[in-house]
């Protein structure tokens, strides 16, 4: 692969020339990796016939991971896996690992047979385990669950969860959990509530243990990314990284509006490419992770917008005119509503784990999501699997954690969440989890904690309608698709690398006229099976 952008934008644009159809994706995240892998699988295209183009100085999006033991390791977040998602293990069944023994789906289906999630301490109240916890929900919190479960989208509009339920619902442990382990808030979407509740009715029986949940074995940028990343580099696709897409010129003929010139910057030059009558364009909408910062130690993280980054932008620039392409200012426009702030914490003493480990009974890797109710911050902690990072020493550990109530002051540190160093963040959840000053102080001398603020994380989540994301593929269009977490697919539900790679064979499917339709979105809400035991758990009756 070509090590410079300039080379790598030379290539490109030497190549546009060529007869042979090409494909250009807009975006570096899972989305467009996955188009990329299922147009060659599947589509028989040549690699260096297809272009990712992105914005940042490597791929992945979203699932990233990097940094040192020295300088400290950084994840901005995670996402949950589960034994549903299709379209995700469809893909990765045909991309190897990095030592070629097995594949990727192979090897996180063997790893979660070992390590299977039992969580003993789903919430610590008070500096005790909860183990298994009641939902505690009323007759009516349930009958409200139920009436969701059935009713059409089209009645609940751009309605809120809080909209739905009396308010002694969000007082119950059920939303505790729920809320925490997908990141909703009160004032998101009622429709992604529901389909969460459709999507993950299977998982309702065993929540308070976190039954179901799949882990990859290292982190997910080193566990996915890279192996498809290699196995895309391997097959000539090409890379345009450090290279910021501003627009997207249209046409329209007799066959519909068309893509005919993408316009981008790239080392301080404004470039263009030429797209062919044959061409095809899929362009990532928005982003969850736009527009991020790093704090440290010292110093708290800084609080960007939609201007700090090329995406939303992009889609602003897109949607002009075109009624189609959705409406970006519903998901990008309310950073008060879809922030919160994660934090990794690197460890060169074995201690904290330790102690974690005797307080809920798990071992790393075991246990998943632990949220500390009394948590002004409503933080929530998980200690990975070690090492969770390739190259991780024997003698450092890795842990994530982030909060919902950001602006909140903390109980231990008097300030917001949003305004802590990570030294603060550690002060603050070590002092949640009750552990003494002389161990505490000995942590805190020892630890990197790196925190991230994350102004779109859950834009996806706000409140919305139909029409303000568009179809993958818009009516009236040729040779266009929209892919990622703010396009319109049915049934489906955001926040989950499913839905991004759900998208991209749809999107191929479609595009490249394939007859090999993603297998349908997982419905356990019509098993009589499934649906019985999700009732006995809601009422806290449990085998």
């Amino acid at each position: 692969m070509p090590t410079t952008a300039t080379v790598i934008i030379e290539t490109e644009l030497a190549s546009t020339g060529m007869k042979s159809r090409k494909a250009y994706l807009v975006g570096g995240g899972i989305a467009s990796m996955a188009a990329a892998a299922f147009m060659i699988r599947d589509g028989d295209m040549i690699g260096s016939d297809i272009t990712i183009i992105e914005q940042l100085d490597r791929l992945g999006g979203s699932l990233d991971g990097s940094g040192s033991p020295e300088a400290g390791y950084v994840l901005r977040g995670g996402r949950m896996f589960e034994s549903k998602y299709v379209c995700t293990f469809d893909l990765f069944a045909s991309i190897p690992t990095f030592d070629h023994s097995r594949t990727v789906t192979d090897e996180i289906l063997s790893w979660n047979k070992t390590m299977h999630t039992s969580s003993k301490a789903r919430l610590i109240r008070n500096g005790k385990r909860q183990t298994a916890p009641k939902f505690g929900l009323s007759e009516r919190d349930i009958l409200t669950i139920e009436r969701l479960v059935l009713e059409p989208e089209s009645l609940l509009g751009r309605s809120r969860i809080v909209d739905q339920f009396d308010p002694a619902f969000f007082d119950t442990d059920f939303w505790l959990m729920w809320s925490t382990t997908f990141a909703f808030q009160r004032w998101h979407s009622a429709v992604e509530f529901k389909r969460y509740l459709v999507r993950f009715s299977h998982m309702v029986d065993g929540f308070e243990r976190l039954k179901g949940i799949m882990r990859t074995v290292l982190n997910q940028y080193d566990s996915m990314v890279r192996p498809l990343e290699a196995w895309l580099a391997e097959r000539g696709v090409v890379f345009l990284l450090n290279t910021r897409v501003t627009d997207i010129a249209f046409a329209t003929d007799a066959d519909g509006l068309a893509p005919v010139r993408i316009d981008f910057t790239s080392g301080g030059s404004s470039r263009q490419i030429a797209v062919g009558p044959t061409d095809l364009v899929l362009i990532t909408l928005g982003s969850m992770t736009e527009a991020s910062s790093l704090g440290s130690m010292e110093a708290p993280p800084v609080l960007n917008g939609k201007s700090d980054g090329g995406s939303w932008a992009l889609w602003e620039r897109l949607a002009n005119g075109h009624p189609a392409f959705g409406r970006p200012s519903v998901f990008a426009d309310h950073i008060d509503q879809s922030k919160w702030l994660s934090f990794t914490t690197t460890l060169g003493d074995p201690a904290l784990l330790e102690l974690v480990r005797d307080l809920t009974g798990n071992v790393p890797g075991e246990g998943g999501l632990i949220t500390l109710t009394d948590s002004s911050w409503l933080a929530s902690i998980v200690i990975p699997y070690q090492p969770h990072f390739i190259g991780q020493p024997d003698d450092v550990s890795v842990f994530w954690g982030y909060g919902l109530s950001v602006d909140s002051p903390g109980d231990f540190v008097k300030k917001p969440m949003s305004l802590c160093s990570g030294r603060e963040i550690m002060t603050e959840i070590l002092g949640h989890l009750h552990i003494a000053s002389a161990a505490a102080d000995g942590i805190l001398n020892s630890c990197i904690c790196i925190p991230s603020m994350m102004p779109f994380i859950t834009s996806q989540f706000l409140p919305r309608e139909a029409g303000d994301r568009p179809a993958v593929v818009p009516a009236g269009t040729r040779n266009l698709a929209f892919v990622g977490q703010f396009c319109e697919i049915p049934d489906d539900v955001v926040f989950t690398v499913e839905y991004s790679i759900r998208s991209a064979q749809l999107a191929v499917n479609s595009l490249l006229q394939l007859n090999r339709p993603p297998p349908p979105v997982y419905k356990g809400g019509v098993d009589p099976r499934v649906l019985y035991k999700a009732f006995l758990a809601l009422h806290d009756v449990r085998n």
